[in-house]
């Protein structure tokens, strides 16, 4: 007798939107084991992660502004899946935008626009109070969506005319972002006036993203990231485009047959993806940090792909699913600065919620059964000669 794996014949749609809670249930019950193995109150440590992000505006705000880049590059991940194109490279295209929203941002502060300070954003020339403040913003965003989707396209390229590998591709290409980011801050745009800090000059104020909140870092962009999910839960499922894309993807010969181009829905998906991300990494450079860093990202595009598959690749729950992981990242800070724990936590919670979700969401395709050696014979048997009876 063996245990083994057999396919379920009708799988059930309410446990595969059950699926992702079965699998936080089960995350949050071992995540209370591990604080209790390092000698830590589990019911404490469960509430740094739950409620201690949601105890003042401060905190709700700071959860709020870092869900906005996970969901913007989850959404964009959501199309790539969904057309089955195996997009891993977030990270770097979210690298790509910032730094080319950040090289928009400097240039424009050097061309002497209308109600630029005359420093060109050198340190301490924003005023977060100045009438002008995010005025040339969008052409910093729009900088960011291009350097994003350029990014992007190199996968798209390289799987389209040599058949390469884009999961591999667009992974490297991170690693490339990342060493690409480093050499600026370190080397040309390293801020003269910074204290030998790696980082660029502090963005003049009309290039900011506008607060929402005050006495929290919240900006427009998250407003923007609200827009977004409405915009793909029309763009998946209420047009035609959508709806091209997901054929071209997951069956290219019925796509083929219907007219519709797989070779399309591998551009058309991979740049919606790099445009997503791209922009996401301008609103991080333009928002809360105001300039450009080594660590602008702390790892978004790696985490948005759990947050798409809690989500289940919808957009609204792409909008849950980041909302729950920023408590998740703001968590593991509030539990390294208050209760001692290491900050691997909070990447161990995140590879146990992805670990657990995927082996939900077997289970919700496939079944465990004993199996004898000759039903195991039998079914060999059987797969090897179809047309048998």
């Amino acid at each position: 007798m063996s245990l083994q794996l057999e396919r379920r014949l009708e799988p059930s749609g309410l446990m595969t939107w059950a699926s992702p809670v079965i699998a936080m249930l089960l995350t949050t019950v071992l995540a209370a084991v591990l604080f209790a193995l390092l000698g830590k109150d589990p019911l404490r440590g469960l509430s740094m992660f739950f409620i201690e992000p949601l105890a003042n505006t401060r905190l709700m705000g700071e959860v709020l502004l870092k869900a906005t880049p996970l969901v913007l590059c989850a959404l964009g991940l959501a199309v790539c899946y969904r057309s089955n194109v195996w997009n891993i490279g977030a990270e770097g295209q979210f690298l790509l935008g910032a730094i080319c929203a950040s090289g928009a941002a400097l240039w424009l502060a050097t061309l002497g626009l209308p109600g630029v300070a005359a420093e060109g954003g050198s340190v301490g020339s924003a005023n977060p109070e100045a009438a002008s403040r995010g005025l040339y913003a969008p052409l910093v965003l729009v900088a960011g969506v291009l350097g994003g989707m350029a990014w992007a396209a190199l996968t798209a390229l390289l799987k389209d005319r040599y058949n390469a590998n884009e999961i591999l591709v667009s992974l490297m290409l991170v690693y490339v972002a990342q060493q690409l980011l480093n050499y600026l801050v370190f080397g040309p745009w390293k801020d003269p006036q910074g204290f030998n800090f790696p980082q660029t000059p502090s963005f003049d104020v009309t290039m900011l993203l506008p607060p929402l909140v005050g006495g929290t870092r919240l900006h427009l962009g998250s407003c923007l990231a609200l827009v977004a999910v409405v915009g793909f839960a029309v763009f998946l499922f209420r047009s035609w485009q959508g709806y091209q894309l997901q054929v071209g993807g997951l069956a290219p010969a019925a796509a083929r047959y219907a007219g519709f181009s797989a070779r399309r829905a591998l551009w058309a998906s991979l740049l919606i993806s790099g445009a997503m991300a791209g922009l996401a990494g301008a609103m991080e450079a333009a928002g809360p940090l105001q300039r450009l860093t080594p660590h602008v990202s702390t790892g978004y595009g790696f985490t948005a792909i759990i947050v798409a598959f809690i989500g289940r690749l919808h957009p609204v729950g792409i909008l849950v699913g980041g909302v729950l992981l920023s408590m998740v990242l703001i968590g593991g800070e509030l539990a390294q600065s208050r209760m001692g724990l290491p900050n691997a936590l909070t990447g161990v919670f995140q590879g146990l919620l992805l670990f657990l979700l995927l082996a939900c969401d077997t289970l919700v395709t496939h079944r465990l059964r004993w199996k004898s050696r000759d039903e195991r014979s039998a079914a060999s048997t059987t797969t090897a000669s179809p047309g048998a009876p």
